[in-house]
Protein backbone atom coordinates (compact mmCIF):
# COMPACT_ATOMS: atom_id res chain seq x y z
CA UNK A 1 0.00 0.00 0.00
CA UNK A 2 1.32 3.88 -0.68
CA UNK A 3 0.49 5.59 2.45
CA UNK A 4 0.46 9.71 2.45
CA UNK A 5 1.47 10.69 6.32
CA UNK A 6 1.08 14.24 6.83
CA UNK A 7 2.56 15.83 10.32
CA UNK A 8 6.01 13.44 10.18
CA UNK A 9 7.78 16.13 12.29
CA UNK A 10 5.94 14.76 14.80
CA UNK A 11 5.78 12.73 17.46
CA UNK A 12 3.05 10.26 15.86
CA UNK A 13 3.91 10.49 11.78
CA UNK A 14 7.42 9.61 13.38
CA UNK A 15 6.17 6.23 14.79
CA UNK A 16 3.72 5.78 11.62
CA UNK A 17 6.83 6.15 8.98
CA UNK A 18 8.67 3.40 10.87
CA UNK A 19 5.50 1.43 11.30
CA UNK A 20 4.76 1.22 7.53
CA UNK A 21 8.39 0.94 6.10
CA UNK A 22 8.71 -2.20 9.36
CA UNK A 23 5.94 -3.82 7.12
CA UNK A 24 6.88 -3.71 3.79
CA UNK A 25 4.53 -0.21 2.37
CA UNK A 26 5.27 2.72 0.93
CA UNK A 27 4.93 5.92 3.32
CA UNK A 28 5.48 8.83 2.07
CA UNK A 29 6.30 11.85 4.59
CA UNK A 30 5.14 15.40 4.28
CA UNK A 31 5.02 18.36 6.73
CA UNK A 32 5.36 22.45 5.91
CA UNK A 33 9.16 22.25 6.40
CA UNK A 34 11.35 22.04 2.92
CA UNK A 35 13.19 18.97 4.21
CA UNK A 36 12.16 16.37 7.32
CA UNK A 37 12.91 17.68 10.26
CA UNK A 38 12.23 14.84 13.18
CA UNK A 39 14.90 13.60 15.41
CA UNK A 40 17.54 12.04 13.45
CA UNK A 41 17.63 8.47 15.36
CA UNK A 42 19.05 6.53 12.33
CA UNK A 43 15.20 5.34 11.75
CA UNK A 44 13.57 4.93 8.19
CA UNK A 45 11.28 7.45 8.41
CA UNK A 46 15.02 9.71 8.20
CA UNK A 47 15.52 8.06 4.59
CA UNK A 48 12.34 7.83 3.65
CA UNK A 49 10.60 9.98 0.57
CA UNK A 50 9.19 13.62 1.70
CA UNK A 51 7.40 16.34 -0.01
CA UNK A 52 7.14 19.59 2.03
CA UNK A 53 3.63 20.77 1.61
CA UNK A 54 1.67 23.50 3.65
CA UNK A 55 -2.04 21.50 3.86
CA UNK A 56 -3.07 25.34 3.93
CA UNK A 57 -2.59 26.06 0.53
CA UNK A 58 -6.03 23.92 -1.74
CA UNK A 59 -4.20 23.98 -4.81
CA UNK A 60 -0.53 22.76 -3.66
CA UNK A 61 -2.78 19.27 -1.54
CA UNK A 62 -4.86 18.93 -4.84
CA UNK A 63 -1.36 18.46 -6.66
CA UNK A 64 0.42 16.77 -4.62
CA UNK A 65 -2.00 14.11 -3.97
CA UNK A 66 -2.89 13.84 -7.52
CA UNK A 67 0.83 13.35 -8.79
CA UNK A 68 1.34 10.94 -5.62
CA UNK A 69 -2.08 8.62 -5.76
CA UNK A 70 -1.81 7.57 -2.60
CA UNK A 71 -3.92 4.38 -1.79
CA UNK A 72 -4.41 6.34 2.02
CA UNK A 73 -3.89 9.13 3.75
CA UNK A 74 -3.07 9.42 7.40
CA UNK A 75 -3.32 12.56 8.22
CA UNK A 76 -1.19 13.45 11.51
CA UNK A 77 -0.63 17.44 10.75
CA UNK A 78 -2.24 19.61 13.26
CA UNK A 79 -2.16 22.69 15.67
CA UNK A 80 -2.00 21.21 19.07
CA UNK A 81 -0.57 24.01 21.50
CA UNK A 82 -4.19 23.99 23.21
CA UNK A 83 -3.46 27.57 25.45
CA UNK A 84 -1.95 29.72 21.99
CA UNK A 85 -4.55 28.26 20.21
CA UNK A 86 -6.86 30.48 22.54
CA UNK A 87 -5.37 34.08 21.88
CA UNK A 88 -6.99 36.04 19.32
CA UNK A 89 -3.93 36.76 16.98
CA UNK A 90 -3.59 32.29 16.68
CA UNK A 91 -6.76 31.31 15.91
CA UNK A 92 -6.77 32.15 12.34
CA UNK A 93 -4.29 30.06 11.56
CA UNK A 94 -5.44 27.31 14.13
CA UNK A 95 -8.57 27.31 12.14
CA UNK A 96 -6.37 27.34 8.74
CA UNK A 97 -4.50 24.18 9.83
CA UNK A 98 -6.99 22.41 11.87
CA UNK A 99 -9.92 23.05 9.54
CA UNK A 100 -9.33 24.02 6.00
CA UNK A 101 -5.81 21.95 6.34
CA UNK A 102 -8.02 19.30 7.07
CA UNK A 103 -10.81 19.81 4.48
CA UNK A 104 -7.95 19.90 1.57
CA UNK A 105 -6.64 16.33 2.82
CA UNK A 106 -9.78 14.91 3.08
CA UNK A 107 -11.00 16.42 -0.35
CA UNK A 108 -7.97 15.52 -2.17
CA UNK A 109 -7.70 12.07 -0.84
CA UNK A 110 -11.42 11.60 -1.86
CA UNK A 111 -10.73 13.03 -5.38
CA UNK A 112 -7.50 10.20 -6.14
CA UNK A 113 -10.42 7.53 -4.07
CA UNK A 114 -7.73 7.15 -1.11
CA UNK A 115 -9.49 6.28 2.00
CA UNK A 116 -8.28 8.89 4.92
CA UNK A 117 -7.42 8.93 8.78
CA UNK A 118 -7.64 11.78 10.46
CA UNK A 119 -6.08 11.93 14.17
CA UNK A 120 -8.67 13.66 17.08
CA UNK A 121 -8.89 14.50 20.68
CA UNK A 122 -11.68 13.96 23.31
CA UNK A 123 -11.59 18.14 23.75
CA UNK A 124 -14.34 17.50 21.11
CA UNK A 125 -16.46 16.70 23.90
CA UNK A 126 -17.29 18.75 27.21
CA UNK A 127 -14.94 16.81 29.49
CA UNK A 128 -17.49 16.47 32.26
CA UNK A 129 -19.03 13.41 34.18
CA UNK A 130 -17.01 10.40 34.48
CA UNK A 131 -18.04 7.93 32.12
CA UNK A 132 -16.10 6.82 29.35
CA UNK A 133 -16.91 8.34 26.05
CA UNK A 134 -18.32 6.44 23.21
CA UNK A 135 -16.41 6.68 20.11
CA UNK A 136 -19.66 7.13 18.19
CA UNK A 137 -21.08 9.75 20.76
CA UNK A 138 -22.56 12.96 19.10
CA UNK A 139 -22.87 15.06 21.92
CA UNK A 140 -19.97 17.40 21.40
CA UNK A 141 -19.19 20.49 23.59
CA UNK A 142 -15.77 21.21 22.79
CA UNK A 143 -14.42 23.43 26.12
CA UNK A 144 -11.73 25.41 24.20
CA UNK A 145 -10.65 26.57 20.93
CA UNK A 146 -8.71 23.84 19.84
CA UNK A 147 -11.68 21.35 20.61
CA UNK A 148 -13.46 23.44 18.76
CA UNK A 149 -10.95 23.31 15.39
CA UNK A 150 -10.59 19.63 15.90
CA UNK A 151 -14.01 19.15 16.21
CA UNK A 152 -14.91 20.85 12.75
CA UNK A 153 -11.63 18.99 11.32
CA UNK A 154 -13.67 16.02 12.14
CA UNK A 155 -16.88 17.20 10.47
CA UNK A 156 -15.06 18.04 7.74
CA UNK A 157 -13.55 14.34 6.86
CA UNK A 158 -16.93 13.07 7.32
CA UNK A 159 -18.49 15.46 5.18
CA UNK A 160 -15.97 14.76 2.05
CA UNK A 161 -15.92 11.28 2.02
CA UNK A 162 -17.25 7.82 3.28
CA UNK A 163 -13.99 6.09 3.71
CA UNK A 164 -12.88 7.70 6.55
CA UNK A 165 -11.32 6.66 10.09
CA UNK A 166 -11.35 9.39 12.78
CA UNK A 167 -9.12 8.36 15.47
CA UNK A 168 -9.76 10.32 18.83
CA UNK A 169 -6.72 9.93 21.40
CA UNK A 170 -5.33 11.73 24.68
CA UNK A 171 -2.70 12.24 26.52
CA UNK A 172 0.19 11.36 23.53
CA UNK A 173 3.70 11.13 24.47
CA UNK A 174 6.55 9.52 21.76
CA UNK A 175 10.34 9.97 21.01
CA UNK A 176 10.17 12.69 18.01
CA UNK A 177 9.09 15.78 20.09
CA UNK A 178 8.07 17.53 23.56
CA UNK A 179 5.62 15.78 25.79
CA UNK A 180 4.26 15.17 29.41
CA UNK A 181 6.90 12.49 30.09
CA UNK A 182 10.43 15.06 29.13
CA UNK A 183 8.48 17.29 30.39
CA UNK A 184 8.04 15.94 33.86
CA UNK A 185 11.57 14.40 34.00
CA UNK A 186 12.74 17.86 33.29
CA UNK A 187 10.86 19.25 35.99
CA UNK A 188 12.02 16.78 38.57
CA UNK A 189 15.98 17.36 37.76
CA UNK A 190 15.78 21.08 38.63
CA UNK A 191 12.93 20.84 41.92
CA UNK A 192 12.36 18.91 45.08
CA UNK A 193 8.17 19.69 44.73
CA UNK A 194 6.30 19.34 41.75
CA UNK A 195 2.74 19.99 41.60
CA UNK A 196 0.66 17.88 39.50
CA UNK A 197 -3.18 18.01 38.74
CA UNK A 198 -5.63 15.24 40.43
CA UNK A 199 -8.88 15.81 39.10
CA UNK A 200 -8.05 15.71 35.57
CA UNK A 201 -8.90 11.49 34.28
CA UNK A 202 -7.91 9.44 31.63
CA UNK A 203 -4.89 7.25 30.16
CA UNK A 204 -2.10 7.92 27.91
CA UNK A 205 -1.41 6.85 24.12
CA UNK A 206 2.69 5.80 23.42
CA UNK A 207 2.79 6.69 19.68
CA UNK A 208 4.45 3.85 19.06
CA UNK A 209 2.01 1.56 20.11
CA UNK A 210 -0.73 3.95 18.06
CA UNK A 211 1.54 3.78 15.33
CA UNK A 212 1.15 -0.24 14.89
CA UNK A 213 -2.99 0.42 15.39
CA UNK A 214 -3.09 3.12 12.79
CA UNK A 215 -1.38 0.66 10.29
CA UNK A 216 -3.65 -2.34 11.29
CA UNK A 217 -7.04 -0.10 10.80
CA UNK A 218 -5.89 1.83 7.71
CA UNK A 219 -5.47 -1.70 5.71
CA UNK A 220 -9.19 -2.20 5.98
CA UNK A 221 -12.14 -0.83 5.07
CA UNK A 222 -13.61 -0.76 9.29
CA UNK A 223 -14.30 2.56 8.68
CA UNK A 224 -15.86 4.83 11.22
CA UNK A 225 -15.08 6.83 14.42
CA UNK A 226 -12.98 4.79 17.11
CA UNK A 227 -11.13 5.73 20.66
CA UNK A 228 -7.36 4.16 21.15
CA UNK A 229 -5.33 5.31 23.90
CA UNK A 230 -2.94 2.53 25.50
CA UNK A 231 -5.04 0.41 28.19
CA UNK A 232 -5.77 0.94 31.99
CA UNK A 233 -5.43 -1.99 34.02
CA UNK A 234 -8.61 -4.05 35.16
CA UNK A 235 -9.72 -4.49 38.42
CA UNK A 236 -7.46 -7.83 38.41
CA UNK A 237 -4.17 -6.05 37.09
CA UNK A 238 -3.06 -5.00 40.46
CA UNK A 239 -2.16 -1.89 42.01
CA UNK A 240 0.09 1.26 39.79
CA UNK A 241 2.22 1.53 43.03
CA UNK A 242 3.16 0.36 45.96
CA UNK A 243 0.84 3.42 47.99
CA UNK A 244 -1.74 1.60 46.19
CA UNK A 245 -2.97 4.08 43.26
CA UNK A 246 -5.98 3.08 41.99
CA UNK A 247 -6.78 0.38 39.06
CA UNK A 248 -8.45 2.02 35.72
CA UNK A 249 -8.23 5.26 34.52
CA UNK A 250 -6.05 8.18 36.17
CA UNK A 251 -5.06 11.32 36.59
CA UNK A 252 -1.86 13.23 35.56
CA UNK A 253 -0.64 13.39 39.30
CA UNK A 254 -1.00 8.83 38.78
CA UNK A 255 0.38 9.41 35.73
CA UNK A 256 3.63 11.80 37.02
CA UNK A 257 3.70 8.88 40.01
CA UNK A 258 4.47 6.28 37.72
CA UNK A 259 6.77 8.10 35.56
CA UNK A 260 8.95 8.79 38.67
CA UNK A 261 8.42 5.46 39.78
CA UNK A 262 9.78 4.13 36.90
CA UNK A 263 13.16 6.43 36.13
CA UNK A 264 13.80 6.08 40.27
CA UNK A 265 14.10 2.17 39.45
CA UNK A 266 16.13 2.64 36.57
CA UNK A 267 18.95 4.32 39.07
CA UNK A 268 18.01 8.05 38.86
CA UNK A 269 18.06 8.49 42.19
CA UNK A 270 16.89 12.44 42.09
CA UNK A 271 13.56 10.72 40.86
CA UNK A 272 13.15 9.19 44.57
CA UNK A 273 10.45 10.16 46.88
CA UNK A 274 12.59 11.37 49.89
CA UNK A 275 14.40 12.95 46.61
CA UNK A 276 11.02 14.51 45.14
CA UNK A 277 8.21 15.47 46.42
CA UNK A 278 4.91 15.09 44.33
CA UNK A 279 2.02 17.16 45.43
CA UNK A 280 -1.57 17.14 44.14
CA UNK A 281 -3.54 19.74 43.55
CA UNK A 282 -6.71 20.72 41.37
CA UNK A 283 -7.06 22.18 38.11
CA UNK A 284 -8.32 25.45 40.18
CA UNK A 285 -5.40 25.72 42.21
CA UNK A 286 -2.74 24.60 39.46
CA UNK A 287 -4.51 27.77 37.63
CA UNK A 288 -1.82 28.64 34.93
CA UNK A 289 -3.83 27.11 31.71
CA UNK A 290 -5.69 29.67 29.70
CA UNK A 291 -7.48 27.18 27.97
CA UNK A 292 -10.39 25.34 29.86
CA UNK A 293 -9.16 21.79 30.03
CA UNK A 294 -11.51 18.33 30.02
CA UNK A 295 -11.97 17.08 33.90
CA UNK A 296 -13.19 13.45 31.99
CA UNK A 297 -10.41 12.39 29.18
CA UNK A 298 -11.48 8.45 29.47
CA UNK A 299 -12.59 7.23 26.43
CA UNK A 300 -13.98 3.72 25.93
CA UNK A 301 -12.07 1.78 23.82
CA UNK A 302 -14.14 -1.48 23.11
CA UNK A 303 -14.81 -1.16 19.22
CA UNK A 304 -11.52 -1.61 18.50
CA UNK A 305 -12.24 -5.14 19.56
CA UNK A 306 -15.18 -5.20 18.23
CA UNK A 307 -14.04 -4.73 15.02
CA UNK A 308 -11.05 -7.09 14.97
CA UNK A 309 -8.62 -4.49 16.14
CA UNK A 310 -5.78 -5.87 18.77
CA UNK A 311 -6.25 -2.80 21.99
CA UNK A 312 -3.04 -1.18 22.83
CA UNK A 313 -0.54 -2.49 25.81
CA UNK A 314 -0.99 -1.49 28.83
CA UNK A 315 -0.37 2.33 29.64
CA UNK A 316 2.61 1.40 32.55
CA UNK A 317 3.67 -1.34 30.51
CA UNK A 318 4.35 1.44 27.26
CA UNK A 319 5.89 3.98 29.80
CA UNK A 320 8.64 1.53 30.21
CA UNK A 321 9.38 1.03 26.99
CA UNK A 322 9.28 4.73 26.78
CA UNK A 323 11.61 5.49 29.03
CA UNK A 324 14.38 2.57 27.59
CA UNK A 325 14.13 4.77 23.89
CA UNK A 326 14.11 8.14 25.96
CA UNK A 327 17.51 9.84 26.81
CA UNK A 328 17.05 11.69 29.94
Amino acid sequence: MKVFVTGVGGQLGHDVMNELSSRGHEGIGSDIRPEYSGVQDGTAVCSMPYEALDITDEEAVKRTIARIKPDAVIHCAAWTAVDPAEDEENRPKVKKINVDGTRNMAEAAAACGAKIMYISTDYVFDGQGTEPWQPDCRDYAPLNYYGQTKLEGELAVAGATDRYFIVRIAWVFGVNGSNFIKTMLNVGKTHDTVRVVNDQIGTPTYTYDLARLLVDMILTDQYGYYHATNAELDESGGEFTPEGTKTGYISWFDFSKEIFRQAAGKGYEEYLPENLKLTKVTTAQYGLSKAARPFNSRLDKSKLAENGFAPLPDWQDAVARYLRECDF
